[in-house]
């Protein structure tokens, strides 16, 4: 898929961290790790997500399935005398307690990786952190296409942090996607564009206003709204005035549920389109019943529909998780997965132990990493993204999201 001044790092203190623990091993250093209570090495994973406010749903859901990859790693003995324990941060959806959280992370010696984070504003303030300490991180949910390919990557990519990787796509193939959608099969000619001024949803939406452009469809309105509040009142008057037949909002879900109410209350009884940030079940309770027709693209196949996810729905259920795994859980347990491969690679590599530069080689190793994971084949490109491109358009119905098109950006 935000930014404060730095806030203290007691915050962070309070909020946790995921941890890996590695048993039975001692570095090439000679350097023993924390005692995991059965004599081995602790490896630390750091989680990054928003466990609380607006978008916990979809943070929460990201740390339980990274726990449940740790837990299933530890029942299946994957890495010998490794065991993997798990704890995380909150970042709130903040781009300031992100970098707080990744300063506290580097300052861990044993902290060799990080799953996270979910939004592509926080991920910005993080990865200067962490490339500059060698420490990998896997985000199951970014999808701004400049955290890979560089600020001008329409014309020139350049990846600028070799400790980046991510598991989901970009909106460079999910704007488009929509847009194809949008103007070819739901045939909407005239769209009203909206963003949240952030990193996720402004992208989002100028890819999408490209391509729907392109097509030859017409914009016939933009605006951008305030991410603070959920009075959109003005907005939705503007698309009501306008003949727009769609609305394209970038953005995430608690704002796009209000905004999508107050357009209909307007008089606008069209289709809301957004992207995956706004693929939650909060957003048809906040939408309401008029929400009913709106769609949604998500990044990757409906986990549900995966037999490649079949096991993971089972073993996620059966934990006892009080938290749905959202639209990211398969995601981010791959993330965690990677992690794990990397971690594996490392310590086999070095004679069953941990060498002394232990993150250097654990990112070196996360760009050749490739098994078949929960969401399909997970590995890496050359700029850290996933190789995986599929997409999937959502509609709402009787109440719950419904798969509409599964499929790739064609352009």
């Amino acid at each position: 898929m935000r930014q404060r001044s730095f806030i203290a790092i007691t915050a962070a203190l309070a909020a946790g961290a995921l941890t890996l623990t590695a048993c039975g091993s001692r570095g090439d250093d000679g350097d023993k790790g924390t005692d995991s209570g059965s004599g081995g090495t602790t490896v630390t994973i750091g989680v990054d997500a928003p466990l609380t406010g607006d978008l916990s749903a979809m943070g929460l859901g990201i740390k339980n399935s990274a726990d449940l990859a740790a837990k299933t790693a530890n029942k299946k003995g994957y890495v010998k005398g490794i065991t993997f324990k798990v704890d995380s941060l909150d970042d709130q959806g903040q781009p300031s307690a992100g970098q707080q959280n990744a300063t506290k992370l580097v300052a861990d010696k044993n902290v060799l990786g990080v799953v996270g984070p979910l939004n592509s504003s926080v991920a910005e303030s993080m990865q200067k952190v962490f490339e500059a300490a060698s420490l990998v991180e896997v985000s199951p949910a970014n999808t701004g296409p400049s955290l890979t390919q560089g600020p001008n990557w329409q014309n020139s990519k350049t990846r600028q942090y070799k400790s980046y990787f991510r598991t989901a796509t970009t909106d460079a193939i999910q704007g488009p996607f929509a847009a194809q959608y949008v103007y070819t099969t739901a045939k909407k000619t005239k769209v009203f564009v909206i963003d949240d001024k952030k990193t996720y949803g402004a992208g989002l939406a100028a890819t999408f206003t490209t391509e729907f452009k392109k097509l030859g469809g017409t914009v016939v309105g933009t605006e951008h709204i305030n991410p603070d509040t959920k009075d959109f009142a003005a907005v939705a008057t503007k698309v009501k005035k306008s003949g727009a037949d769609v609305v394209y909002y970038g953005g995430e879900y608690p704002q796009a549920g209000p905004l999508s109410k107050q357009i209909k209350a307007a008089g606008a009884k069209i289709p809301l389109v957004g992207g995956d940030g706004i693929k939650d079940d909060t957003f048809i309770k906040l939408a309401g019943t008029t929400g009913t027709g709106d769609l949604a693209t998500s990044v990757g196949a409906p986990v549900e529909d995966l037999p490649s996810a079949k096991q993971f729905v089972t073993d996620y259920k059966a934990a006892g998780y009080s938290d749905e795994y959202s639209a990211y859980g398969g995601y981010a347990y791959d993330s965690a997965w990677a992690v794990i491969e990397a971690v594996k690679k490392v310590v086999d590599d070095n004679g069953g132990k941990l060498p002394s530069d232990a993150r250097a080689k654990v990112m070196a190793a996360m760009q050749n990493v490739s098994f078949d994971g929960v969401t399909g084949k997970v590995s890496f490109d050359e700029y850290g993204d996933a190789t995986n491109k599929q997409l999937t358009v959502y509609t709402v119905e009787n109440g719950a999201w419904k798969t509409v098109k599964s499929g790739t950006f064609t352009g």
